[in-house]
């Protein structure tokens, strides 16, 4: 499955530059395939620095995937969303800078894509000749189209189909709004094709002479490249950007039914008449009994004896196990200080999936007398300043645990000093950015969950974890 997805963007018939930007490519682990289109919005250098930020990012934050994929795209649309909006701050020349961009994340083996998407670039399947459009155009003019109050012929003629209300870049906090970003999961089965593209593919070529490209033959790129040629012919009013996957594994054949013979009632009814069996044939049972009555009643008397013994007995432990041991009230008992309780109190109540630890909020470092516990389906810690965790002397147990539910939880920029096990987690759900481990004699420690009775099969990766002597920087 070498040529299962390509990529291609042209600069079009009017424009001098182009501002769009595209991601077809496997993922680090090679188990999934990117696809991303972005669409650059603010002028001929702004358009272009927005899309390079969001491209850029979706490559660093998805070099490795894995937990809940829907929270993670979410997540790395916060921090490309965020990045933007920190370099138009910068630099006032790109201040009208911002994107629009649509997302997939495609597991072919699996039979399935992820998406994410803000704006009017769209993401379209392609199955059994028919074309269907998943994404929503985050405009007024997409709106109307995707209620149907406007035809498509009349929204590609519409005066203001370009004008939209989404953007990365836009603000500079997105988290807030939990509608901001689209998603969405959907079945991806073989022979599908999945189309992300551009509004300059779309404000040109209607639906049908792009399903008419699709459905040919040919392999993805002369797909591809006479998807941009047929915008092209038609004016090439704007940059447009292609990404094409497809799932070229062999549709599952279905063998044809064998018809019932019917069969007659008389026949029937000899098919389903037991054989009656004779008489002189039929096994005998046969009860034997032998005069033992009274070494009976003796072996009832002794198991009476016997039982009421144990029940003598297992009262006298009872009694005995409910009087407290000195040795209880000499327990160890933590008492967590003001700042687990603030840390602690902060993770629980946490509505978004995003918490910014500041050192300026904490005496450094945070000593910890009991585990932080994390029971979120997806959090990012990102912090502020140095954030060190250090182990109490009297504790002995991890730093931080997390929940078997939790599917994506990122540590980013802390460290940990002193504790015997620094970090419990499951699965693959645990994602260390600039990490540090002093004096941890084990840093992580990850328990991998299987249903019970069932065969399991696979490989625990280990390569997932890089060390640096200097952290890695944002890349911008």
């Amino acid at each position: 499955m070498a040529n299962n997805f390509f990529g291609i963007t042209d600069t079009g018939k009017q424009r001098q530059n182009n501002e769009d930007a595209f991601i077809a490519e496997k993922s680090g682990d090679g188990n999934f395939i990117i696809a991303c289109v972005v669409d650059g919005v603010g002028g001929y250098a702004g358009g272009e620095i927005a899309a390079e930020i969001a491209r850029a990012t979706i490559l660093e934050q998805l070099q490795f995937i894995a937990g809940d994929i829907v929270p993670l795209l979410v997540n790395t649309f916060t921090i490309a969303n965020q990045r933007i909006y920190e370099e138009k701050v910068q630099n006032k020349d790109l201040e009208n800078m911002a994107c629009v961009l649509t997302l997939a994340v495609v597991d072919v083996l699996n039979n399935k894509f992820y998406y994410a998407h803000v704006g009017d670039t769209r993401l379209y399947l392609l199955r059994d000749y028919s074309l269907i459009k998943i994404s929503k155009d985050h405009s007024f003019v997409g709106f109307l189209e995707d209620s149907g109050r406007l035809t498509e012929e009349a929204a590609m003629d519409h005066p203001k189909r370009n004008e939209i209300n989404k953007a990365l870049g836009f603000a500079g906090q997105i988290s807030k709004d939990p509608d901001f970003v689209e998603t969405g999961s959907s079945p991806f089965l073989p022979g599908d094709i999945l189309l992300i593209c551009s509004d300059g593919l779309t404000d040109l070529v209607d639906k049908s002479k792009i399903t008419e490209i699709l459905t040919s033959s040919e392999d993805l790129p002369p797909k591809g490249k006479k998807l941009i040629d047929a915008a092209n012919s038609r004016g090439g009013k704007d940059n447009v950007t292609v990404v094409l996957v497809h799932n070229d594994k062999e549709r599952k054949q279905h063998s044809a039914t064998k018809p019932v013979t019917t069969v007659k009632a008389t026949e029937q009814a000899e098919a389903i008449t037991p054989t009656p069996v004779k008489k002189d044939e039929e096994p005998e049972l046969v009860v034997k009994t032998k005069g033992n009555g009274g070494t009976v009643a003796i072996l009832t008397l002794l198991c009476f004896i016997f039982l009421g013994g144990f029940i003598w007995q297992f009262k006298k432990n009872a009694d005995q196990a409910a009087i407290p041991k000195k040795t209880d009230t000499l327990a160890v008992r933590h008492i967590k200080n003001a700042a687990e309780l603030k840390l602690q109190d902060t993770i629980n109540k946490l509505k978004g999936h995003t918490l910014l630890l500041s050192a300026a909020d904490f005496q450094q470092p945070i000593i910890l007398s009991d585990t932080l516990h994390i029971n979120k389906d997806s959090l990012y810690i990102k912090t502020k300043g140095a954030i060190v965790f250090k182990k109490d002397s009297t504790y002995s147990g991890p730093a931080i645990a997390l929940a078997a539910n939790c599917k994506y939880v990122v540590l980013d920029s802390v460290a940990f000093d002193g504790f015997p096990t620094a970090i419990v987690t499951h699965n693959d759900a645990l994602v260390l950015k600039n990490v540090q481990f002093n004096n941890c004699l084990t840093p992580v420690q990850a328990s991998y969950l299987f249903p019970n009775k069932k065969y399991i099969s696979g490989r625990l990766f280990g390569s997932m974890f890089k060390t640096d002597s200097v952290p890695v920087k944002a890349t911008h």
